[in-house]
């Protein structure tokens, strides 16, 4: 499209062409006065037409600034993505760590795998952290940015694979069980107690969502750990056997033990597991935040994974029969190491950290909202993770 001084001047130019080009000479010549007020028109109008064609030029570069700064946070966030995928991770590796591939045992004989991150350059035993979580999730997933992020602070940490999934052994596959999946974190312990690297007195555990419930469970067993916390917890029993926001009663709950063990059955006649599906896909329109949150997490290029249960099939549906008849912070009142929970003012597990908190003794326990972070902020929102009270947490207790 042609500028808009240029189309004045043809306007103008094509104007003067439509007449015989004698008579406009004798015209004009004859009047010094039009030929002024011509030019002065055109003038006018010319001053105009680059008056509005500035305004014009300074939107666009406006527009296309914008465009240039969407196209540039594009190409970054896709290098990140690109970079942490060939890396089998949601999120891009660092630069001042070192990853390795380990293997450890249970008690139940179950082979858990995790990613060790290590500080580079690191020399003698350090303090060391056992992360997994969020329940469904895999070590590529919000547990390995923990413990890479960890790591860069000083620490060696473990992210790792509960029992049953991701890259761990264990079959049927996909099943959860508080017992088991709370001795995973003691397995951890085992693992890391016994390295040449690890100062086995300075030894610390990170549960997230679903795992935070679990890290505490096995705080209240294991006296190794010497500080726990848990980010944007869930009970685990509780959900399973109250429901969301304790809505079930004892009849509910009679009625989902029926269609549980009518699934066993099932289950046994074909002689395979039915799954309950990850997050559900595709999202309905009337489906609560925390759903829309989880499927933001779950189901996009922020934080899929081909191993996580809740990214895909989700969990065996049977998984349910053991969490609701186990509760799993029943002694959580005799845990005598340091705890932190922390959680998102705007989560809708709040309550689970809080509740959970309430019933915690000793002056080594506390408890940190974080304002405006909903309950997927903390799995991976840089900004929303307070990392730095974190280490300072386990740099406090861990000694």
């Amino acid at each position: 499209m042609k500028s808009a001084p240029r189309v004045a001047f043809h306007v103008f130019k094509g104007w003067i062409n439509t007449s015989d080009r004698t008579s406009q000479t004798k015209h004009l010549s004859r009047s010094a006065k039009n030929r002024s007020f011509l030019f002065t028109i055109f003038a006018q109008k010319k001053e105009q037409s680059e008056s509005r064609n500035a305004v014009r030029l300074c939107k666009h570069k406006i527009s296309m600034n914008r465009i240039i700064l969407l196209i540039t946070s594009f190409i970054l966030m896709t290098m990140s993505t690109i970079q942490a995928q060939e890396n089998d991770r949601t999120f891009a590796p660092s630069d001042k760590v070192t990853v390795e591939k380990v293997h450890f045992r249970n008690r139940f004989g179950i082979t858990l795998a995790a990613d060790l991150y290590k500080p580079k350059n690191a020399e003698g035993k350090l303090p060391a952290i056992a992360v997994s979580g969020p329940f469904g999730a895999v070590k590529e997933q919000s547990s390995g940015l923990y413990a890479q992020t960890l790591a860069e602070r000083g620490f060696l940490a473990i992210a790792f694979d509960p029992s049953y999934t991701g890259e761990s052994s264990g079959e049927p596959r996909y099943v959860a069980s508080p017992d088991i999946n709370t001795e995973d974190f003691s397995a951890a312990v085992d693992f890391l107690s016994t390295r040449d690297d690890v100062n086995p007195e300075r030894i610390g555990i990170l549960g997230i969502c679903g795992w935070g419930g679990f890290a505490l469970n096995a705080a209240a067993i294991d006296t190794r750990i010497k500080a726990t916390v848990a980010s944007t917890m869930y009970d685990m029993h509780r959900v399973t056997a109250n429901g969301y926001f304790d809505a079930m009663d004892a009849d509910a709950r009679y009625e989902l033990r029926k269609q549980l063990n009518a699934q066993r059955t099932e289950d046994f006649r074909n002689g395979t597991q039915a799954l309950a599906g990850g997050v559900v896909d595709p999202l309905p329109e009337d489906a609560p935040q925390f759903v829309k949150d989880y499927y933001a997490y779950y189901k996009t290029p922020r934080g899929y994974h081909l191993r996580s249960l809740n990214s895909n099939s989700g969990w065996a549906v049977t998984s349910a029969l053991s969490l609701l008849n186990t509760p799993i912070l029943t002694y959580s009142d005799e845990i005598r190491s340091a705890v932190l929970i922390v959680h998102g003012e705007k989560a809708h597990s709040r309550y689970f950290g809080e509740d959970a908190f309430k019933k915690l003794k000793g002056e080594n326990k506390e408890l940190l909202i974080i304002p405006g972070a909903n309950h997927t902020d903390l799995y991976d929102n840089m900004e929303k993770i307070p990392f730095d009270r974190i280490e300072q947490f386990f740099l406090k207790y861990l000694k």
